[in-house]
């Protein structure tokens, strides 16, 4: 079976530094980093009191690993407005509960740019975030937000097909 079904010439997977993420319709600014997309299902297991002595496994609950995103500090405050949504350190600290769950697309990308392949994260909102790094007068790095999402699923995007390489 062909990897790649539109460019069989292809040989070579997608490389994992092409790739853009968005909610509201918005692509985040100066993004550097995201961490896996990670579904783990736990195994439990039974025995059967007068079967053999070995253990069965049967999937049990799955669980959905939250994403870091890392970017560039900028003057963009799309982290910063999402997180305040959550809990605002203005006022009481109240949960903007119409807003504070987004949906999130992860796109990734080919080495010309277009969109190979697209995830949708359901119900997704900030339980982390970090402001500004460790600053340091001796360093020489980029300064780096940090922002770690929860979710409660994910999918792939079938209307996003194999683009034609040229």
């Amino acid at each position: 079976m062909a990897q790649f079904s539109t460019n069989s010439h292809r040989q070579d997977p997608y490389k994992n530094f092409k790739f853009k993420v968005k909610w509201d319709n918005r692509y985040v600014a100066g993004l550097s980093k995201l961490s896996a997309l990670k579904r783990s299902t736990e195994a439990i297991e039974w025995r059967e009191a007068g079967g053999p002595s070995i253990v069965r496994k049967l999937p049990g609950r799955s669980k959905f690993e939250p994403i870091s995103l890392e970017a560039g500090l900028t003057h963009d405050k799309q982290f910063l407005e999402w997180a305040n949504q959550v809990n605002s350190p203005e006022g009481d600290g109240a949960v903007s509960l119409r807003n504070y769950r987004k949906e999130v697309t992860v796109e990734v990308l080919n080495l010309q740019g277009q969109k190979v392949m697209a995830f949708t994260l359901s119900r997704a909102w900030p339980s982390e975030f970090q402001a500004l790094p460790e600053m340091d007068a001796n360093a020489n790095a980029v300064a780096i937000q940090t922002l770690k999402l929860e979710f409660e699923g994910f999918k792939l995007d079938e209307s996003v097909t194999e683009p034609s390489e040229s």
